[in-house]
């Protein structure tokens, strides 16, 4: 081979190493789908926002718990639904050679937390805990959902009252004012309890519920009505779709069966006072939908909250049991069995959405003049150097960011101000 070509071959194959060396960078900051970087403001607004919940939280009786972010999934997952599962990634723990699951949801946490504490006395005790942490998700929801959102949240354990439903929605609405948003939101109010007790007095199957769900959820009426047909008490199945937004309307329309049981009879009041106390204390917007069933582990009143015309709800809530269990096995026991269901109520939020609504307070960022400082150390002006660092605490007490320079090149972007020395003093300019 001539000195030419392998030449040429060389410079080919250095070419290649370099095109290979920026598509390795460019691929160490692609991220996974639903993942994303929070940079600067955006890091800010977030740490804010949290801060600033679990303060209002704490301030109303909420104790703050933190659980870890990994759990083994007999306690992580032993009572959660299907789509929970699916939503949770799985891990081996190199420890102990078990799996592991990294959290979708904090709630199961809460209810491990709140069994062992029910274990150890308190079964009797109405309990208020609140949360902020991050969860991960297999599936983000919606199209552009995050799979990684930072999740707020409040639960209430030990009372089945409507006061503990309302209680949670005044929490929500407390957070909400604080940030100035109640003219964004909207609130949709459903039952799980309406359509379970159907479910009882016709005997369905759970593989019909399941058909019944999702024809809910989908809003497909004309389905829905060919799916009713064929099912005992189908027609009040199909009138919660037609009227389950209004519900006078609705008591006119289901069977004398339905309409007699007390457990609808309550869950129909229930709803109708919620609704009441939200238009009537806040004035604000306020939806019914009784076929809109929550999660799989809501027993009772479900809300979602919407921001504008979004179609992703941002919070999620509604009452639900807190079964105990022995934490320390991580397995159902007897001893388990014996404590009494725990009624709860809670929502959680996703604070990572609450964030295009809120701007932060513009804050100073001051450069310390490097010549200055240079000009200080060369005189060994004592004075002067201890002048300029009660200055800058001053200065970063009142919420300002100061930077003093390594080198007159270190310069951040969007400097704001210098301090700069002027006869002897210390001064603030504006750039």
């Amino acid at each position: 081979m001539s000195d030419s070509s392998t030449t040429s071959n060389n410079a080919q194959r250095q070419s290649s190493d370099k095109l290979s060396h920026v598509a390795d960078i460019d691929n160490i900051w692609l991220l996974p789908d639903g993942v994303s970087d929070l940079l600067s403001e955006e890091a800010q607004k977030q740490e804010w926002l949290r801060y600033k919940l679990t303060r209002l939280l704490v301030s109303r009786g909420y104790e703050l718990i933190c659980p870890p972010m990994i759990e083994f999934t007999e306690s992580l997952l032993g009572n959660a639904s299907e789509d929970l599962k699916r939503q949770t990634f799985k891990i081996i723990d190199q420890l102990s050679g078990r799996l592991m699951g990294v959290r979708a949801d904090i709630t199961p946490q809460i209810l491990r937390i709140d069994a062992h504490l029910n274990k150890m006395g308190k079964a009797n005790k109405i309990a208020r805990y609140c949360y902020a942490g991050h969860v991960i998700r297999t599936l983000p929801d919606g199209l552009f959902g995050s799979r990684t959102p930072l999740q707020l949240g409040a639960e209430i354990f030990g009372s089945d009252s409507l006061d503990a439903d309302i209680e949670l929605i005044d929490v929500l609405y407390c957070l909400i004012n604080n940030l100035n948003l109640k003219k964004h939101l909207h609130i949709d109010i459903g039952h799980v309890a309406i359509f379970a007790r159907l479910k009882e007095l016709a005997g369905l199957s759970e593989n019909d519920a399941s058909v019944l769900m999702n024809l809910y959820a989908n809003k497909a009426l004309p389905e829905l009505k060919q799916v009713c047909a064929e099912l005992p008490m189908g027609n009040d199945f199909y009138q919660l779709a037609v009227y389950g937004h209004d519900m006078n309307a609705l008591k006119q329309a289901l069977s004398q069966t339905a309409t007699e049981d007390k457990a609808i009879i309550k869950a129909v009041q229930e709803v109708q006072a919620m609704v009441a106390h939200i238009k009537n204390t806040y004035q604000s917007n306020v939806s019914v939908d009784i076929t809109e069933l929550g999660y799989h582990y809501h027993t009772g009143i479900v809300f979602n909250a919407y921001f504008e015309n979004e179609s992703q709800a941002v919070v999620r809530g509604g009452r639900f049991n807190g079964e105990g269990f022995d934490a320390a096995s991580q397995a159902s026991t007897a001893i388990a069995e014996e404590l009494p269901s725990r009624s709860a109520t809670g929502f959680s939020l996703e604070v990572t959405r609450l964030q295009r609504f809120i701007s932060l307070n513009e804050s100073k960022l001051v450069l310390v003049s490097f010549a200055d400082m240079q000009g200080v150390r060369s005189d060994d002006n004592e004075k002067l150097a201890k002048d300029l660092t009660t200055k800058i605490a001053e200065l970063r007490d009142l919420g300002h960011r100061v930077v003093r320079p390594l080198s007159s090149e270190d310069a951040p972007n969007n400097v704001t101000h210098k301090l700069i020395l002027e006869d002897g003093e210390w001064v603030l300019r504006a750039v």
